[in-house]
């Protein structure tokens, strides 16, 4: 026990954090893997389910919203204000949840989706909806950043690779949406045709989604503080300087699950005392300076923090080209290949539900020494590129969809390892915080793609070699990370 490295144990860190992290370790892989992780596994991957049904919810019900309020506005309002309130919630709580701890925006945030998923649905004006889609982006904000970071400060060091793997929980959100959408928006008796006869009664179609999807969010966030009743998380007890409730935490667990940890309080206080994770006002400007300069504290650190950063502002943009703007390719390749309203929307949950399975392929790769994280990530982005360039060729409604789905499900190889390589990287005390400027910098891109496709014409090809280009740049960005975390447990 205890024999592998942590990754940030050769930075030159504060060496009293190095140590008791090296002892924190130790105890997690002592208890080793228990029906606890298997909860969080579920609870946790229903955030990375919410994140990516409700970034796919607003560009669904978009089209008809906007056509039962007579067309009058900016058309790609909704996209801009779930990325704007994407962005603002990825920066709030991903810097709360390492000043005041990731237990509260943990349970709080999936509720705050809900109300505000629900309540947009009763909207009565275009303006009105995007406001409470904006909000129902601020709670979603915090799920990716929160629900990785709790789950690996739990991880054994042998079993990081899951984090990876629970990205399959991204497809299932993707393809929940996609068949409420079948259900809801291909009937025609609650789906106007145009503006001029659309009226509530007779286009409810996209407001029974929201409160389908809605409702479905709330009974997660039920079963977040119901199924489990989540304690602090070690490693940010560890970084807060509570050594006592660290250690009753994870005795706590292996006397539920009948394991052997030998930590002891003695141990950790012996080891002396740590410094400088946080500043002697938690809501202060000085404390935000230190979670950023914690992710910036030696060379490596500040190559990796920003590569990282650089990856997920050049997905942020190549993403949504293919997803948020999906229905718009749909609808002009179905006019070309002659397909109904009803194909449309199964051939969208198909597309879907080909991401759940290249998670799990990912997660399997990522335990191989030749690959690791950082060129299972090569991988994926090279065959979401080369798929990229082929789809360009695709004549009939099949190749249509079979490309589709392959993008799918080699985006996710890419997508679910880079979710799990940012926080395995950062340094617990500001892992929330690196973790909420990453997404940020996704959600900023994804606002500008917003206004790119509102000047350029989504229907052609264009955007597709666009895309292609750029997964060629993240796999080259992702062979240059200078840390591997196979083998290694996240510090």
């Amino acid at each position: 026990m205890g024999s592998e490295e942590d990754i940030l144990a050769r930075q030159d860190l504060d060496p009293v954090l190095n140590v008791k992290m090296h002892l924190v370790n130790n105890a997690i892989d002592e208890i080793g893997w228990t029906r606890y992780h298997w909860k969080l596994f579920f609870l946790n991957g229903f955030g990375y389910a919410v994140d990516s049904l409700l970034l796919l919810l607003q560009s669904i019900v978009a089209s008809q919203a906007y056509m039962e309020f007579g067309s009058h506005g900016y058309s790609r309002a909704l996209t801009i204000a779930v990325y704007v309130g994407m962005l603002t919630g990825a920066l709030f709580w991903g810097l709360s949840a390492d000043v005041i701890g990731r237990r509260f925006a943990f349970n709080v945030s999936l509720f705050v989706c809900s109300a505000a998923t629900i309540v947009a649905g009763a909207m009565p004006s275009w303006p009105s909806l995007g406001l409470f889609v904006a909000l129902l982006g601020f709670g979603g904000g915090g799920n990716l950043i929160l629900d990785t970071t709790v789950f690996l400060e739990y991880l054994p060091g042998n079993k990081q690779w899951v984090l990876t793997a629970m990205a399959c929980w991204w497809g299932f959100g993707q393809a929940i949406v996609g068949f409420i959408a079948w259900g809801f928006m291909a009937p025609a008796k609650w789906n106007c045709s145009s503006t001029e006869t659309c009226t509530r009664e007779n286009n409810m179609g996209w407001r029974y989604t929201m409160f389908t999807a809605g409702t479905l969010v709330f009974a997660m966030s039920v079963a977040r503080i119901t199924v489990i009743r989540l304690k602090e998380t070690p490693k940010y007890l560890l970084g807060a300087g509570d050594d006592a409730q660290l250690v009753e935490t994870l005795q706590a667990i292996a006397g539920r699950y009948n394991r052997p940890c030998s930590l002891t309080l003695e141990k950790l206080e012996g080891c002396g005392v740590v410094r400088g994770t946080h500043s002697k006002s938690r809501f202060s400007f000085s404390e935000t300076l230190i979670h950023f300069r914690g992710l910036l504290a030696t060379r490596q650190m500040v190559v990796s923090t920003i590569l990282i950063w650089l990856s997920w502002a050049l997905i942020g943009l190549a993403y949504p080209l293919f997803y948020v703007f999906l229905d718009t390719y749909l609808e002009t390749r179905g006019a070309s290949f002659n397909v109904s309203t009803y194909d449309t929307w199964r051939n969208y949950a198909l597309v879907n539900i080909s991401g759940i399975p290249s998670p799990i392929l990912a997660g399997w790769l990522c335990k191989q020494p030749l690959l690791g994280r950082r060129y299972t990530m090569v991988i994926g982005a090279l065959a979401t590129a080369a798929f990229f360039f082929a789809y360009t060729a695709v004549r009939t409604e099949p190749q249509n969809v079979g490309f589709s789905c392959a993008i799918a499900f080699c985006l996710n190889v890419y997508y679910g390892t880079l979710y799990a390589y940012t926080p395995e990287v950062l340094p617990s005390a500001h892992r929330a915080t690196g973790n909420g400027v990453a997404v940020a910098c996704n959600r900023v891109m994804g606002i500008l793609s917003a206004v790119i496709a509102t000047v350029s014409n989504t229907s052609t090809p264009v955007p597709i070699y666009v895309c292609a280009a750029l997964f060629v740049a993240m796999a080259g960005v992702s062979a240059m990370f200078p840390f591997e975390p196979h083998g290694r447990r996240s510090s």
